[in-house]
């Protein structure tokens, strides 16, 4: 019994939820979160992508780019998840009412059940991966596609097919893709009508009898007839992929492919149709028999014809009289390959090298020539760059530094140029803070230029534009450099009129005193000064940062992606830029030139080269210069020279190559994106240079097909290589790496005046190191000549030492060891370091030019300064403090050039020898010292052995004071060497 409230009734308890139980919803809220944040990071990337285009005005690239994509996408994906969406629905309803035989497990029945409880959402799945796995996919190929779609004619007919160039370059590319969607469409349908089948019974491999429904055969039959529908279609375009397949001896058909591959492709083309018929044929006839006989036929064709054939073929008819049977296809290589890659005008000429003196009147001709031999090696000196012209430890400059040219006065120079870049990296611990690294420390300031061929009286380089601030023979220019090849990864500048600046400029004035401040007032960089801007960076860089700091105001910007190269790359996704951006000043601006090439993969008959295998030698990704990607191609076209301003970081791409068809297909791709040749101002064509890697392909490829008869090049007779690095270390393991080319002013045989050119040598291709080749390409753009190739050829009954032979001397010449003992003594706290080892013609004959710097070994501050200069001229080696007086000796006639700071008037005037002998005395010395230091060790006497020591690093002190006074001992003719004695050495 109760009363008053108790009568109330009680309210439902709450279930309790298991130990580890999950709250129902928790999962997909996750899921939900995640999903989303996927999304977000999609967008953010989409549209931090679409700020800078914009900022760069190229909105344009981003537009086409993103919509040729998304259309890809959209197309390809909706139709690979309809195609397998709609098969496995047709598999669905057309499944048997009772199942063909019994399911291998009770399990696997449930899974049919599930699946058909919840059908939509199975599909709904489905569709969903198979639109993502096929929209991926197809996106991928956007390039290929508008390739496709904007293809320009070559003008050039391909003989065997009689189809226009661009058909293999622009159409079979896009076929081929079309061909791999096709493949993965029906394959993918054909797995889920099986699988579908599988489930509700339609298809049952164990049963007894019929082992799939009559509506199972039906779907079945046709998806594969569809699929060797395809195959056919396959063999069909093997046929034009002959034309890019790689032989025993070169890319393109052989006789072996013209005779049996080839007509094997068609024949099991048409063998692949009636296969098809007969699946398809299937639908009625509901019998296996004659689907499976066809493709019994169909497989055995392929081998019997596609392998077997050619196999007999080649091996009975070609082999014993291959070079007969090749030479057709031989000669369509070698032209095909000189015209894919610009070597068809490439000249080669017999040059009978003199080993013997030159002339004083050969040397008064090639007078001009002395001018253009650079004694600053750009891969030396960067070290004196930076020592002497740093400032400050947070600048830099790069390992390798440019050469380009300058008009000074009325002389145009050879230059060694740097940008001076700031390097946060640099800063000391207590100074790297958030602020200071994306604030202050935002960019570098000037350019720092040396003449090539002039060295100061203590062998430093003669600068041409240097200090803070700048200073020099380049004239005024914006000094400040936002972007370059090291810059920090994102930098925030800019603040609103009236607020202090926070940006370091320069570390004091003009006058010394404070740092001066700057704010940065350039159009380039990306607006970031509303919130939505913010977090979408905030989240880009995942700083928050970004939100949080008070040094991102309304006025702020943000720039990244500030490295040249990349920014090019970028801006022109359809272009390879070149592994090295040099920098120059022109209309008072700095900018970065980056060359840019067009490649395919498809010109026929072309020879392929893998592009990261002929690009490579000992600069290769030393530094800031880049390694081009690992891909193979047989056309390059330097088709674009880009400009990226230093400042702004604006992108200007010129069309340099305006009869490239491939770059008028992606000018069509992207109008007015690439600007005419003939907009380019007069100041930047001075600048423009003939480029490095396209050069080291051609080079390459001019090793062997500077050779054009059949028969020569089948013997590979005349086969040349590019002789590695002698300056460079190597193992047995590790072999070192192409010497790389050299920009030099010079006169090849047949010039009238010098010529800035890029330069290479080549030595026979066996284990001789001799010199069979010298080669020069015309690198300036204004000349008429530009790109010319020419190669002197030098005779093959004459020894003409190559430069790891030449190496070698210098190395081993007793005169060159005297003069660097000094330097390389353990206790004298230096080493000798050996330049570039350049080669030019000259005096009728090849002249090789070294620079050997010295260079202390320990401690802070060390930096290279030019000692000697090496020369060798036939069989004569010689050196010399500077290039006049190892010229001087090896010619045994007075030379005067640039690089001596203090020209002497009548070198054939003997030096007093006072410097020699205090060099020899306090050598003497210093050996005696070592002696006693030793003895005194063994007795124990530590005290001795310490006083002795210091005696003989004051003598060796000496010593190198001497040799700096006079490093080279006093000429000594020396008598024409005959080839049964080696040659003495004109050093003394």
């Amino acid at each position: 019994m109760s009363d008053g409230v108790y009568d109330l009734p009680e309210e439902p308890r709450r279930a309790r939820r298991a130990p580890g139980q999950r709250p129902k919803a928790l999962l997909p809220t996750i899921a939900t979160l995640i999903v989303l944040l996927i999304l977000f990071s999609v967008f953010t990337d989409v549209w931090t992508s679409r700020l800078w285009y914009r900022s760069v005005d190229l909105g344009s690239v981003f537009s086409t780019v993103l919509g040729t994509r998304v259309m890809l996408f959209v197309v390809v994906g909706l139709l690979m998840a309809a195609a397998v969406v709609a098969n496995v629905i047709v598999a669905y309803r057309t499944r048997p009412r009772v199942a063909l035989a019994p399911s291998p497990s009770p399990g696997f029945e449930r899974y049919g059940e599930l699946l058909q409880s919840r059908g939509k959402i199975a599909v709904g799945v489905l569709g969903t991966l198979m639109l993502i796995f096929g929209g991926s996919a197809a996106s991928g190929e956007w390039k290929v596609f508008l390739a496709w779609r904007n293809r320009t004619p070559f003008g050039v007919t391909d003989k065997h097919f009689n189809k226009d160039i661009a058909f293999f370059v622009f159409d079979y590319p896009w076929l081929r893709v079309l061909l791999g969607f096709g493949y993965s469409i029906v394959l993918l349908s054909l797995v889920a009508a099986i699988i579908t089948h599988y489930l509700y019974g339609g298809f049952r491999p164990s049963a007894k009898g019929q082992k799939a429904s009559g509506a199972a055969q039906v779907q079945f039959s046709v998806l594969l007839g569809l699929l060797v529908l395809l195959k056919a279609f396959s063999y069909w375009l093997d046929r034009y992929g002959l034309t890019t397949s790689d032989s025993r001896l070169f890319t393109g058909i052989s006789y072996t492919g013209d005779n049996a591959v080839l007509p094997s492709k068609e024949i099991l083309a048409v063998i692949a149709v009636l296969c098809a018929g007969l699946f398809f044929a299937n639908v009625v006839r509901r019998t296996w028999l004659l689907p499976g006989v066809g493709t019994v036929v169909l497989i055995l064709s392929a081998v019997l014809l596609g392998a077997l054939w050619p196999a007999a073929l080649q091996q009975l008819r070609v082999r014993p009289s291959e070079p007969v049977r090749e030479a057709a296809y031989i000669t369509k290589n070698i032209e095909a390959t000189r015209q894919a890659y610009g070597l068809e005008n490439a000249k080669v000429d017999n040059y009978a090298a003199k080993t013997t003196n030159a002339t004083p009147e050969e040397l008064r001709n090639d007078a001009d020539v002395l001018p253009g031999i650079r004694l600053i090696d750009p891969s030396v000196v960067g070290p004196t760059f930076e020592q002497l012209q740093q400032v400050r430890g947070f600048y830099s400059f790069p390992t390798d530094l440019d050469v380009d040219r300058y008009k000074i006065g009325n002389e145009v120079r050879d230059t060694v140029i740097a940008v001076r870049e700031v390097q946060v990296d640099r800063l000391p611990a207590g100074q790297r803070n958030w602020n200071n690294d994306h604030t202050v420390y935002t960019h570098g300031y000037g350019v720092v230029a040396a003449n090539g061929n002039q060295r100061a009286a203590d062998g430093t380089p003669v600068f041409s534009s240097k200090d803070l601030p700048p200073t020099g023979d380049l004239g005024e220019y914006e000094p400040r450099i936002y972007f370059g090849e090291q810059s920090p990864d994102y930098s925030i500048v800019g603040a609103p009129k009236g607020a202090p600046a926070v940006e370091l400029d320069t570390p004091e004035g003009k006058n010394g005193g404070d740092p001066t401040l700057n704010t940065y007032e350039g159009k380039g960089g990306v607006e970031i000064g509303s919130f939505f801007n913010q977090l979408l960076y905030a989240t880009k860089f995942r700083d928050a940062n970004l939100l949080l700091s008070q040094r991102v105001n309304s006025e702020s910007k943000i720039l990244y992606d500030r490295n040249p190269r990349e920014r090019v790359e970028k801006a022109a996704p359809w272009l390879t830029p070149d592994g090295d951006p040099y920098p120059a000043v022109v209309d008072g601006q700095v900018v970065w030139i980056v060359d840019g090439y067009t490649t395919s993969a498809n010109y026929p008959y072309s020879q392929k080269v893998a592009l990261d295998d002929s690009t490579r030698d000992t600069t290769t990704g030393r530094g800031a210069i880049a390694t081009q990607p690992s891909e193979e191609i047989n056309y390059i076209r330097n088709s674009v020279k880009a400009v990226v301003n230093a400042y702004d970081g604006s992108v200007e791409l010129y069309a340099w190559d305006e009869k490239d068809p491939v770059l008028k297909t992606w000018m069509k791709a992207f109008p007015g994106t690439v600007k005419a040749r003939s907009e380019i101002s007069p100041a930047l064509m001075s600048h423009l240079r003939y480029p490095e890697d396209i050069f080291k392909v051609q080079r390459d490829l001019l090793a062997k097909y500077h050779v054009t008869d059949a028969g020569t090049w089948y013997q590979n007779s005349d086969l040349w290589r590019v002789p590695a690095d002698p300056t460079a270390s190597g193992t047995a393991d590790s072999p070192a790496q192409n010497q790389p080319p050299f920009y030099l002013s010079l006169r090849m045989p047949g010039q009238d005046s010098p010529k800035f050119s890029l330069t290479s040598v080549y030595v026979p291709n066996a284990e001789r190191e001799n010199l069979t080749a010298f080669m020069a390409v015309d690198a300036e753009a204004s000349s008429p000549d530009y790109g010319q190739f020419r190669i002197l050829r030098l005779p093959g009954n004459v020894q003409i030492p190559g430069p790891g032979q030449v190496y070698n001397k210098f190395q081993t010449d007793d005169g060159i060891r005297q003069a660097l003992l000094p330097i390389n003594q353990p206790s004298s706290g230096a080493r000798a370091q050996f330049g570039n080892l350049l080669t030019l013609p000259l005096g009728g004959g090849l002249l090789y030019v070294q620079p050997v710097y010295s260079v202390r070994t320990s401690g802070p501050g060390s930096y290279p300064v030019l000692r000697y200069v090496l020369v060798s001229f036939g069989d004569r080696v010689a050196f010399g403090s500077t290039l006049s007086e190892a010229l001087t000796k090896v010619f045994n006639t007075s030379v005067n050039t640039p690089d001596d700071p203090n020209p002497d008037p009548d070198p054939n005037q003997p030096k007093p020898p006072p410097a020699n002998q205090t060099i020899k005395q306090a050598l003497a010395d210093a050996n005696k010292a070592f002696t006693d230091a030793e003895a005194a060790l063994r007795r124990g006497d530590l005290n001795g052995y310490q006083v002795n020591v210091k005696k003989a690093q004051a003598a060796v002190a000496r010593a190198v004071a001497a040799g700096a006074q006079l490093p080279a001992p006093t000429p000594t003719p020396t008598p024409t060497p005959t080839p049964t004695s080696p040659p003495t050495s004109p050093t003394g």
